[in-house]
């Protein structure tokens, strides 16, 4: 996803010994140590605490983008942390509009508000939750209209050209438009794009839902800043 959206990147593969929370996070320091300017991490748990974990996260300067998971509505860690961009999913489907596609909240997208962490910068008007809300922005993850990967090997059976989704999809998405920009010093935290975001830099995604949920916005779609998909979907780098 990261050479598809930014085919001039210098990419780094960091692979952690093994999945706990603590070797994953231990790849992520090796690979700011290495030089990465923004880092995706296509994995979560469940939602945990930042004083425990956080450490990982915290990159000033460096985009460090979460997937938001692909079970539905339901906080997973690290995208629940409050030093991530965490990014939700969408489905997206060509169309005869201005744009040339519809896009709604992918229903496998994970999205809610953090039991444990909190953030400053997110207004709990605008999110119903007192702690740590997500997604931050989305981008297309639904596996009946995501992208398009060529695979010289078996899959599943099959081989040639496979479409593949997955908030795995949209976090590496994401993080290599921060890399587009080529300067991700502004970025401190999961914040950016909560002080930067302009109609004409994001989609608005309106519609769709990944579940029930007890806050409307949690798990609905709508105008302005939702769980599912966040501030929207990029329209280029401007906002990034």
């Amino acid at each position: 996803m990261v050479s598809a959206v930014c085919p001039n990147c210098h990419i780094m593969l960091v692979e952690a010994d093994t999945a706990s929370i603590a070797n994953l996070g231990a790849s992520v320091d090796e690979a700011v140590a290495l030089g990465a300017n923004a880092v995706s991490n296509s994995y979560g748990g469940p939602d945990m605490k930042d004083a425990s974990y956080g450490r990982y996260y915290h990159h000033s300067g460096v985009a460090i983008t979460a997937s938001a998971g692909d079970s539905g509505y339901a906080v997973s860690y690290p995208a629940s942390s409050k030093w991530v961009t965490a990014v939700g999913g969408t489905t997206l489907r060509r169309s005869t509009s201005r744009r040339g596609f519809t896009e709604t909240a992918w229903s496998g997208t994970g999205s809610g508000c953090s039991a444990y962490n909190k953030t400053t910068w997110q207004d709990a008007a605008t999110t119903g939750c007192s702690g740590r809300a997500v997604a931050d922005v989305a981008a297309v993850a639904d596996p009946q209209t995501g992208v398009a990967v060529y695979d010289s090997e078996d899959f599943q059976g099959a081989r040639g050209w496979l479409t593949f989704g997955g908030t795995s999809a949209s976090s590496p998405i994401i993080a290599a438009t921060f890399a587009l920009t080529g300067d991700t010093t502004h970025v401190t935290d999961g914040s950016y794009l909560w002080s930067h975001h302009t109609p004409a830099g994001l989609w608005d995604v309106s519609s769709g839902s990944n579940g029930g949920c007890p806050t409307a916005q949690w798990c609905n779609a709508g105008t302005g800043w939702d769980g599912p998909t966040g501030w929207g979907s990029p329209n280029g780098t401007s906002d990034f």
